[in-house]
């Protein structure tokens, strides 16, 4: 797969002229950013995916909904609707997208979750729906500078940093890796546990940050194993160890969840799925025929939270022990300064 991607070098210098000249015309305003009086912030990466961005955005949410009045704004990615929506209790992962669907979950009534393509009228219409809106949060626009937010916090992942990445198609950059120097925040994410203050200054050496930078390190904290079905009372994640497990994922990087279930000794079978599949009725009678197929009483599916939102709606697995598993972050090192700069940035008049 590797040499298939090098031997696409030439269209990969085809994009990165594509992307890079975008760019310049951006910052010589040749091309128009447009920006706002309410406090936006802006969560994205260089990448394709795979870096954390869904927990992350969440960790500012939980930071911020008490405080103020948060909306977050999404494209909705892989919905069969166009347009401008508000998320409310009628609306399925179709209607909205899988990672919009789960920030209304978790979130409601607290923060209004919204969904359009076109971000700078995605704000305007947020504006107009709900003028009391105090601070927007952009989930995954780090290449959407139509509009210019007042905090950017760009993610790369700990075993695949922007700066050892190449661009599309060769590698997994979406644009060219200078332009790293555009956000505010770096946020080194999915870090081992064991992370030293040694390697934390190599890595910062490696990104070479700029003055008005800041540079962060978060790994990745599994939680309960719950089920959207309330037959089904919730698993201690010390006990999965006991239970044969059908994994499925659809999500860009599946790596840290099964290693979690590798170190915890769970025996699983994986089902993965490319990231926010759709699944069709053949995928789930597949997963069914697998789960049937085990003889240990203890068994059950597991799946990703993100899934999960996309896959409650089947009803021939909702009658099933169908249980997903939480995640959050944790920032390794300098949280209060972290939390104080987020903070503090939208307390600004």
């Amino acid at each position: 797969m590797k040499i298939v991607r090098f031997l696409l070098f030439p269209f990969g210098l085809i994009y990165y002229g594509i992307t890079a000249i975008r760019n310049v015309l951006f910052n010589k305003k040749i091309m128009k950013s447009t920006e706002f009086d309410v406090p936006i912030i802006l969560v994205g990466n260089l990448s394709t995916g795979g870096t954390g961005k869904t927990p992350h955005v969440e960790y500012i949410l939980r930071l911020l909904k008490d405080q103020k009045q948060v909306a977050t704004l999404s494209r909705g990615y892989g919905r069969k609707t166009p347009g401008f929506i508000q998320a409310n209790d009628e609306h399925t992962a179709k209607n909205i997208g899988d990672e919009p669907l789960q920030f209304y979950t978790k979130f409601k009534p607290q923060v209004n979750v919204f969904v359009e393509a076109n971000r700078v009228m995605g704000v305007i219409r947020i504006m107009s729906n709900e003028p009391d809106t105090e601070v927007i949060v952009l989930d995954d626009a780090y290449q959407h500078r139509a509009i210019k937010a007042g905090k950017s916090i760009l993610l790369t992942e700990y075993n695949k940093p922007f700066y050892e990445d190449y661009i599309l198609p060769v590698g997994n950059l979406r644009e060219r890796r200078a332009e790293y120097k555009r956000a505010d925040i770096v946020i080194i994410t999915k870090c081992p546990d064991e992370l030293s203050e040694d390697e934390m200054h190599n890595i910062k050496q490696r990104i070479k940050p700029y003055d008005y930078q800041q540079v962060y390190f978060s790994k990745i904290m599994y939680g309960d194993i719950k089920s959207f079905n309330p037959s089904f009372s919730k698993v201690d994640s010390k006990d999965l160890s006991s239970y044969q497990v059908v994994l499925v994922t659809g999500i860009a990087n599946p790596k840290p969840l099964i290693k979690k279930l590798e170190k915890d000794n769970v025996a699983y079978k994986h089902l993965k799925f490319p990231d926010h599949h759709n699944f069709t009725p053949k995928n789930i009678s597949n997963i069914i025929d697998i789960f049937d197929g085990i003889s240990n009483e203890k068994k059950m599916i597991l799946t990703t939270e993100k899934d999960a939102v996309r896959l409650q709606t089947e009803k021939r697995l909702m009658s099933l022990p169908l249980f997903f598993i939480g995640i959050e972050v944790e920032l390794l090192s300098e949280k209060d300064k972290f939390d104080n700069q987020i903070i503090n940035y939208v307390k600004q008049d």
